[in-house]
Parts: structure tokens; C-alpha cells; sequence
């Protein structure tokens, strides 16, 4: 083995090990160093309480009013978890003459809400003749959408948005309650006012 060849590339060749060892090394330090800060960090971010807005959520009471075939009708509280079903439980169940069909008992609850259970036969005979003038007038709280729809200024996306909200909001209370429908104005109302009854 001739060493004079060798030894221009020897020490350049022992150089690059040690270089490498110690990058290596380093390599490894920063990796662990990671590795630790990322687990306190995860440790912290699992110790810390919910937040107090997440509590209030979570506390918050609802209060619903639970009207028709039930056996206690009345204002309960609620929660933000509580469905339809359990606010039916708290007012005593239903009544013999609920038509169980028409009630959505999966639907959350939400402040302020009317939870109304019909009898049943309430969508058999939904409209109502004024024995007085003799006028048909629209059940609004029973009506289809395609009778919602014979209402004078009503049409297709105002019947929709009618049933939509009586289905997210319960039965309307009063006549003005259809002003809170999205496209029923003053003028609307007064059109097809003399056609509709509450309930």
C-alpha cells in the first residue's frame, strides 16, 4: 500500500466523520429537545379548564313552552342538550289524543321555544268556514303548503318559508307572529289577514 498516495485523502476523509458524528449528534439533541417541548405543550393545552364562555354555553337554561296534547302543558326549563323528547317527558308525556306523527321528538330545543302537539285528525280538517260571511279561511297552524299557497300574495317561496318557520318554531301565536317570516310584510299580511285563523 503506497502512503504518499493515501495521505492527501486521508485527513479530509477523517474530517468528514467527524463533522458527520457531531451533526448526528446534534440531530438527535434538537429532535428530543422537539419532542419534549411538544408533549408539555400538549400536557398544558389538557390541563387547561374549558373556558368560561364554553361553561356558560354549556350551563345556559332554556325556558319552552309546551302546548296541546300533552299531559301537563306549561313553561320548563331546558338545556342546550335537551331534544324535544325530554321536554314531552318533563310535561307528563302525551296525552291519549296526541298525534305522535307530527312531532319532531329528535329536534333540539332552544330558548324560547313552542313545543305544540296536535290531536290527531288536526291535519284532516285544516281549514275553517266563517259562519258568519261564509269564508274559508286557512287553519295557517295545519295548513300544506300547497294551501298556504291559495293565500292571496303567497306564493311557492313565501308558502315554503311559512311552513318552514312553523316547523322551527312552533305554531304562530297570533296573526302578527307571521310578520317574523322571512318575505311576510305589512302588506302581505293585510292581503291574506281576512283568509287565516288561529289557531
Amino acid at each position: 500500500m503506497n502512503w504518499n498516495l493515501i495521505k492527501p485523502y486521508l485527513f479530509p476523509f477523517v474530517f468528514v466523520i467527524i463533522v458527520s458524528f457531531f451533526v448526528f449528534i446534534n440531530f438527535k439533541e434538537n429532535l428530543f429537545t422537539q419532542s419534549v417541548e411538544m408533549n408539555e405543550y400538549e400536557e398544558v393545552v389538557l390541563a387547561q379548564p374549558a373556558s368560561s364562555e364554553d361553561l356558560s354555553m354549556k350551563d345556559e337554561t332554556y325556558y319552552v313552552d309546551v302546548k296541546g296534547s300533552v299531559e301537563k302543558p306549561g313553561i320548563y326549563q331546558a338545556n342546550s342538550d335537551d331534544r324535544v323528547n325530554d321536554l314531552i317527558k318533563k310535561a307528563g308525556g302525551f296525552s291519549a289524543s296526541a298525534d305522535v306523527n307530527q312531532v319532531n321528538l329528535a329536534q333540539r330545543v332552544f330558548d324560547e321555544m313552542v313545543i305544540y302537539v296536535p290531536e290527531e285528525g288536526d291535519l284532516e280538517e285544516p281549514n275553517y268556514t266563517d259562519q258568519v260571511t261564509g269564508k274559508t279561511k286557512i287553519r295557517i297552524n295545519f295548513a300544506s303548503q300547497e294551501e298556504v299557497e291559495q293565500l292571496q300574495g303567497i306564493g311557492p317561496s313565501k308558502a315554503s318559508a311559512i311552513i318552514q318557520y312553523r316547523e322551527e318554531n312552533g305554531p304562530f301565536q297570533t296573526i302578527e307572529d307571521l310578520l317574523n317570516v322571512s318575505g311576510v310584510g305589512e302588506k302581505t299580511l293585510d292581503n291574506m289577514r281576512e283568509n287565516i285563523i288561529i289557531p
